[in-house]
């Protein structure tokens, strides 16, 4: 049995065959000129499918390089101009050691004051600092309020919050690119950090006692220093005799308690008291092997006194408190204005003196802790973001195998599929010439 086919058939058939060779040789031209092999979903649907779930992936993971891009920028200008506010604190400082000079006139005291005005103004310029988008660096939370306002001269107080602001740098990492300003500016702890020695503020020594700022030997015992639940807060009361020569005495009195450490009992109106005092001996908030017969006590906290204390005259030891670092700038400038014509003058000059460079040391440590805590930050930017770039170097290959043209293959696809061509047409053409009077 044999199949006949009609001419028509043989035309439809030659046509399609070229138009399929025409459509084939068109695709290759695109994926040469575009250097891809998947030009639409359907070219390959499970290669187009896990392109798109890269590409969604790699975008993704492009926002967070950008991010932390963001992020790296606000914390590095935060961390500078932290760095400027360590440089002023130091200039502070050696302001402050120059301001102890005996020999300055009050014409050199007035420039130092003078330049201390001008510092002051400089700190609470760098404390209201913005970055690139101006934002306020350590407002917390409230980016566009000002965190700093001198309500009264000398008198500055925080308008921003306690929060941090965070960019989100992974899927797992948001990291913190401001801080709060009063962890910063604020929260500075008086004396030495655990406790305050300080000239009385109550009256006015008239002695040329000047107190050391202390060192707590127990810290454990100085956390229990308070009474019920209030601060630590003692007083060393100090009594010279009328003897030849004069002995100086002193009480340890619990100001809490209102009691006389050394003898367990109300201290007394006037002296001599139990313990002598020595110039630059060490003082215990402990009982000694002299102390006269009374309940034990042991603080872990001592200090020493130099000079020569006058009757009546006391220092106080109390619980060091958070005070802001334009406070002691503030103390710095109403000391330098002081007079201290007389010896009494001079050591409250001191021991006012003494008051400002520990609470610069503070406010360098405190600064100093922050800072380390923006270079942990940056160096967390980093690691992210290379680990960004490295993934992001995945995603690019991984796209690449799936959805780069093999140059070579598709060059040689191209060159069989213009010989397939050619043979269709020709064989359509010799097709068309076919009738029953004209032989093969």
């Amino acid at each position: 049995m044999s199949m006949r086919v009609s001419t028509s058939n043989i035309f439809f058939l030659g046509a399609q065959s070229i138009t399929a060779r025409q459509a084939d040789l068109v695709k290759l031209l695109q994926q040469l000129s575009t250097g891809r092999k998947i030009l639409t979903p359907s070219d390959d649907p499970v290669a187009s499918a896990q392109m798109l779930e890269v590409t969604q992936s790699q975008s993704r993971n492009g926002q967070f390089l950008l991010n932390g891009q963001d992020a790296n920028s606000a914390v590095s200008m935060s961390e500078s101009t932290l760095q400027s506010v360590v440089e002023l604190l130091h200039n502070v400082k050696q302001l402050a050691v120059n301001a102890g000079n005996a020999t300055l006139t009050i014409n050199e005291r007035s420039m130092l004051q003078s330049e201390l005005s001008s510092r002051y103004q400089e700190l609470l310029g760098l404390a209201n600092s913005t970055d690139g988008n101006g934002q306020f660096l350590y407002s917390g939370y409230q980016g566009s309020t000002r965190p700093f306002e001198e309500i009264s001269p000398g008198v500055v107080a925080y308008f921003g919050d306690q929060g941090q602001r965070q960019i989100q740098i992974s899927d797992s990492r948001a990291v913190p690119v401001s801080d709060s300003g009063r962890d910063i500016f604020q929260r500075i702890k008086e004396g030495n950090g655990s406790f305050v020695t300080e000239a009385s503020t109550t009256t006015a020594n008239t002695g040329s006692g000047i107190i050391s700022p202390g060192s707590v030997t127990d810290p454990v015992k100085w956390a229990t220093a308070g009474f019920n639940g209030a601060p630590a807060n003692f007083s060393i009361k100090f009594d010279v005799s009328n003897a030849v020569p004069p002995v100086t005495t002193y009480d340890i009195v619990d100001n809490t308690q209102g009691i006389s450490l050394l003898t367990g009992a109300a201290p007394a109106a006037a002296g001599p008291y139990a313990r002598v005092y020595q110039p630059n001996a060490t003082i215990d908030l402990r009982r000694l092997p002299t102390d006269p017969a009374g309940p034990a006590f042991d603080y872990g906290a001592q200090f020493s006194i130099e000079g020569a204390p006058a009757t009546g005259d006391s220092f106080t030891v109390r619980g060091a408190k958070d005070v802001q670092i334009f406070d002691t700038l503030t103390l710095l400038g109403k000391t330098l204005s002081s007079n201290k014509s007389s010896p009494a003058q001079a050591a409250q000059y001191q021991n006012q003196l003494n008051l400002v460079m520990q609470g610069v040391d503070n406010a360098l440590t405190r600064v100093a802790s922050i800072q380390a805590d923006i270079g942990t930050r940056m160096n967390e930017i980093d690691s992210v973001g290379q680990n960004k770039t490295d993934l992001n170097l995945q995603y690019s290959t991984q796209l690449k195998d799936l959805g780069d043209l093999d140059y070579a293959k598709a060059l040689s696809d191209f060159s069989l599929t213009q010989t397939y061509l050619q043979a269709a047409q020709k064989t359509f053409t010799q097709t068309q010439q076919l009738s029953l009077f004209k032989e093969l």
